[in-house]
């Protein structure tokens, strides 16, 4: 199952019928759409996290600091089991668990509280240095942004200190819809490598892509992969 319209591309097929349930006769934007297929492949084929091991200190952390992209989060997590899928009915509302941008004490398997844009990458390198101070190597941390977040001058701050202190337990994931006000010379992965990053750019769509991006770090420094979509998608 999909969801075809003017305005949405293909959603992956376990995820079209709980985005479709939260959506609920909305309208969902760019923001959402753009970063489905990496939620996807992070959660069906990378992350080693399940509704069981949401508590395990072994496991790997997912940040999500593009928090107005929540609906598809939610999608995710309630495809994998870690929310109940009648949650998805009533997002937003007074009552729900399930707000505007996500809540770690509210929604299992949400590790931070997101708000204004450019919070995630610096929580996300805090949360590698504090699994390696504790002598933890087989967790892994990614943190997904969207390309405008870059414009945020703390995400400067964390791309230079994460890259400096060799910090390979983290990888960051920029959905790069061409909507950064100022963008960067060279690509986007050109801001991370020059801090001494790896980097992978690849089709924001194709899952075994992704796969390979995602799973392609090495053991010594950071790594980021930028996920190209089209622009309006």
């Amino acid at each position: 199952m999909t969801i075809t319209t003017a305005t949405a591309p293909p959603v992956p097929g376990p995820v079209a019928a709980p985005l479709e349930r939260l959506r609920a006769g909305r309208e969902f934007g760019p923001n959402v759409y753009s970063t489905i297929d990496v939620l996807w492949v992070l959660y069906d084929r990378v992350l080693r996290i399940t509704p069981q091991t949401v508590a395990d200190p072994e496991r790997d952390r997912f940040l999500l600091s593009k928090g107005h992209a929540v609906a598809g989060y939610y999608a995710v997590l309630a495809a994998k089991g870690f929310v109940p899928a009648d949650w998805l009915d009533d997002q937003g509302g007074p009552d729900s668990r399930l707000g505007d941008h996500p809540d770690r004490l509210l929604v299992p398997g949400v590790e931070i509280g997101s708000g204004s844009l450019g919070h995630g990458l610096g929580l996300g390198v805090g949360t590698a240095l504090g699994l390696r101070a504790q002598g933890r190597t087989d967790p892994r941390v990614y943190v997904l942004l969207g390309d405008a977040e870059l414009d945020e001058g703390s995400n400067h701050e964390a791309i230079a200190y994460a890259g400096a202190t060799g910090l390979a337990g983290l990888t960051a994931i920029v959905v790069d819809n061409r909507s950064a006000s100022h963008g960067w010379p060279g690509g986007v992965a050109g801001r991370f490598t020059v801090n001494g990053w790896s980097a992978a750019t690849v089709d924001g769509r194709d899952h075994d892509a992704l796969h390979a991006a995602l799973t392609g770090h090495e053991e010594h420094r950071p790594h980021v992969v930028v996920a190209v979509v089209e622009n309006g998608e």
